[in-house]
């Protein structure tokens, strides 16, 4: 299945904890597309080089400073691809501000995934990539998880990717465009 439901100069926000599938979705999902592009908002944590406060349990006013910068910058990148006829893809870890960001996207139509596959599937995904989400003194997959569960808007579809193949997940997106709590006029995007 194409991407073909979801036109050109829209937006569609995949989110989720970390090792939850959203890169490897959101790519796979970008493609899809005639003119598709993947946004990694994790690029824009990684730019800072210098003076960088990742994102603790302690939660810092820098932390949260920088966090708020990185996701005006994914929006800003998101709606300028979509302004030049791209179907954008944007990906990156959004709980109780993934609202805010949806609000800051000028892109019609806005569409949101996310994706929560259980705790231990996500340990296992853990153990088995090359880079870590939950280092030394930072969250843990149960915190993070009961975060997006409980603090998280419920917006666009959220789905359990827990036993699917990443093209799995990606079909069953393209197949519920047409769906998501809200009938027809909410489908898998928020648009008010």
């Amino acid at each position: 299945m194409t991407g073909e439901r979801i036109e050109a100069g829209a937006v569609v926000v995949v989110t989720g904890i970390s090792a939850a599938g959203k890169s490897t979705v959101a790519d796979l999902l970008a493609r899809r597309f005639r003119r598709g592009v993947h946004i990694r908002g994790d690029v824009f944590r990684r730019m800072v080089v210098s003076g960088r406060e990742d994102m603790s349990p302690d939660g810092r006013d820098e932390s949260w400073a920088q966090l708020r910068l990185r996701h005006e910058l994914d929006a800003a990148v998101a709606d300028r691809y979509a302004a030049a006829g791209f179907t954008a893809v944007l990906q990156d870890l959004y709980f109780a501000e993934l609202g805010d960001v949806v609000e800051q996207l000028h892109a019609r139509p806005r569409y949101v995934v996310v994706l929560h596959p259980r705790p231990d599937v996500v340990a296992v995904r853990e153990a088995a990539r090359n880079k870590s989400g939950y280092p030394e003194g930072g969250y843990t997959i149960d915190q993070l998880h009961r975060a997006l569960l409980e603090g998280t808007p419920r917006l666009g579809l959220w789905l359990d990717n827990s036993d699917q193949k990443p093209d799995e997940t990606v079909d069953a997106i393209l197949a519920r465009v047409e769906e998501a709590p809200g009938g027809a006029e909410a489908r898998l995007f928020y648009t008010s």
